[in-house]
């Protein structure tokens, strides 16, 4: 579970500007993972709809804030029969529980990037994870 989280927070371009709130754009965004299968192959994977906020103050990151929701019926990872039991009751239970969520509770500065820590939300159970970002990337301005 901590391998999705930290898919999807690693892979949300955020650009480095005044203290603002910024939308996750679906179209920017890929939640994806990679979980090991009876330790032989990695089975890959990922989420077709992400949507959320992200609070970025770059002069001081304890006021920033990161919320996200994946939708967990879009799962894919290129074999439908796979995917229809990841959405059942033995996975994700998509039918009760369409939508695995983060929300951070800290974020502070690491060496190579941020750490964002939350809570990590699936099928109705909420854990503690600690995410690490990479970025956020300086804005690029147009020539």
């Amino acid at each position: 579970m901590k391998t999705l989280a930290a898919a999807l927070v690693a892979l949300l371009a955020v650009p480095a500007l005044a203290a603002d709130t910024y939308k996750i754009e679906g179209s920017h965004t890929h939640s994806a993972f990679a979980v090991k299968h009876l330790m032989i192959s990695t089975v890959r994977g990922e989420f077709g709809k992400t949507e959320g906020t992200i609070v970025l103050d770059p002069a001081d990151l304890t006021r920033s804030t990161v919320e996200a929701t994946i939708d967990a019926t879009t799962i894919d990872t290129r074999d439908a029969k796979r995917d229809d039991h990841l959405k059942n009751a033995d996975f994700f239970d998509v039918a009760k529980f369409p939508k695995i969520t983060f929300k951070s509770t800290k974020v502070e500065k690491a060496a190579d990037g941020l750490k964002v820590t939350g809570d990590l939300t699936i099928k109705g159970v909420t854990k503690p994870v600690v995410l690490s970002v990479a970025g956020p990337t300086d804005e690029i301005k147009d020539p």
